[in-house]
């Protein structure tokens, strides 16, 4: 205990010497052309690599000049909100997962043959639960997933072979066992810092993903066809986003330096559980807590008004001047993502009679824009992002927000696992991008 006050404040002693020495200058920055975050100040990113997975279109040339556009999201050459409405009430993440890996969508036959092998490798070496995951349970869901994806390589005899078919065979596993990782990692948690009661249902092979994890999260192991097919709709919406976002991108650069796909993976988790990327949807539902405590009727739009106006000046909430759900990196007038989920969204809202809770995001949605634009110089359009209903969603389905992050990873799984594969067939080179060093040379 002393050595720990004692490191901790040596460390508080030291933080100021690394503010010193380690803070460049905007000016710097602008001198050499660099691009903070890969990104232009209109949000258009640094071209690093060439894909044939997705596609991410938010602008759009018109004589010549590139314009803001409704949101596209592509899949191997198909638009998501196609896909989705193609699969009708069947379950479609699994269908779509073959579809991002191997670049075409799926006879029946290729289908029930990709199901039933993602159905036999959902299962866990004997006593990893128990030895692995209920060892040092975490709240933290994303870190205790990554410590058990981490361990599985030990299982691995193939290991260090990264050949295509044994990165194909590990990624297909690591698709299959991401629920029960996440659902376990839970229910340990739960049960070893919250004293709740703990059950482990093993998965059905014969389930979807999405009914596979609502069955394993709950007592009772039942659920709606809406809930599931809610869920189910959330996965494939975020099962890929193009090359460039954080997580995919790390995938890549590890991959690129011949690493294993246990470790590849791992990092992709790091990178995703943090706020500023996986964790958006908690931001959500901090945000809309602390609307309701402080807002008496939120019907009331001038009421919702006047406080996402003192939010965005930084006055309430967490004070950082953020309305959180708006706007996205690269989408400017809307999320392709955001505008086919909401639809379900109220499905399942009309289901569990939230009707009022729906119609205060849905002035959110409304409001926010037109709030931001007012009071920030806007480079591209303003929306509504996917995170923005998603925590909602979850909420309704009665899945607790530790495991909101983890349900991303479940899905990012197949998007991460597609774009190892490319990068091993197509690259065959380490991305190493250049820094231009500042620093002053001394005697």
């Amino acid at each position: 205990m002393a050595y720990e006050k004692e490191m901790k404040a040596y460390a508080d002693q030291m933080k100021e010497l690394c503010i010193k020495n380690d803070t460049i200058s905007d000016e710097l920055f602008k001198q050499y052309g660099v691009n903070r975050g890969l990104r232009d100040q209109n949000g258009k990113g640094v071209l690093t690599g060439l894909t044939n997975i997705s596609d991410v279109i938010s602008f759009k040339t018109v004589d010549g000049q590139q314009v803001p556009c409704e949101g596209e999201l592509w899949y191997r050459g198909f638009k998501v909100n196609t896909l989705i409405d193609n699969m009708g009430e069947a379950f479609g993440f699994e269908k779509t997962a073959f579809l991002l890996l191997f670049g075409e969508l799926p006879d029946d036959d290729q289908l029930e043959e990709f199901i039933d092998i993602l159905g036999a490798a959902r299962r866990l070496p004997v006593n990893f639960t128990r030895d692995v995951i209920m060892k040092a349970p975490s709240k933290d869901i994303m870190n205790s997933m990554t410590r058990s994806i981490l361990t599985l390589a030990s299982y691995d005899k193939d290991i260090s072979d990264t050949s295509i078919e044994s990165s194909i065979r590990q990624c297909i596993k690591l698709i299959s066992v991401f629920p029960l990782l996440a659902i376990y990692g839970y229910h340990a948690y739960n049960h070893y810092e919250n004293d709740e009661s703990m059950y482990i249902h093993r998965p059905d092979m014969y389930r979807s993903t999405a009914e596979n994890l609502l069955m394993m999260l709950r007592p009772d192991k039942k659920y709606t066809e809406i809930e599931a097919k809610v869920l189910d709709v959330a996965l494939i919406l975020h099962m890929e986003h193009g090359g460039g976002n954080n997580s995919t991108f790390t995938t890549r650069v590890v991959t690129s330096s011949g690493s294993d796909t246990y470790s590849a993976i791992a990092a992709a988790m790091s990178s995703l559980k943090g706020p500023k990327h996986g964790g958006a949807n908690l931001k959500v539902m901090e945000m809309i807590q602390d609307i309701h405590k402080n807002v008496a009727d939120t019907d009331d739009t001038e009421a919702l008004r006047s406080y996402l106006t003192k939010i965005l000046d930084g006055e309430v909430f967490d004070k950082k001047g953020l309305i959180y759900g708006m706007g996205h990196a690269v989408y400017s007038l809307s999320d392709p993502r955001e505008v086919i989920f909401k639809g379900y969204v109220e499905q399942l809202a009309r289901e569990k009679g939230r009707e009022k809770e729906m119609r205060l995001y849905k002035n959110i949605e409304t409001l926010a824009p037109e709030i931001i634009a007012a009071k920030r110089k806007i480079f591209k359009g303003v929306s509504p992002n996917v995170d923005f209903y998603s925590g909602f969603v979850y909420e309704m389905l009665d899945i607790p927000m530790e495991l909101y992050t983890p349900i991303f990873a479940i899905a990012r799984i197949v998007g991460w696992s597609a774009h190892r594969i490319e990068e091993l067939i197509g690259m065959n080179k380490i991305i190493r991008p250049a820094y231009k060093s500042v620093m002053e040379q001394k005697e």
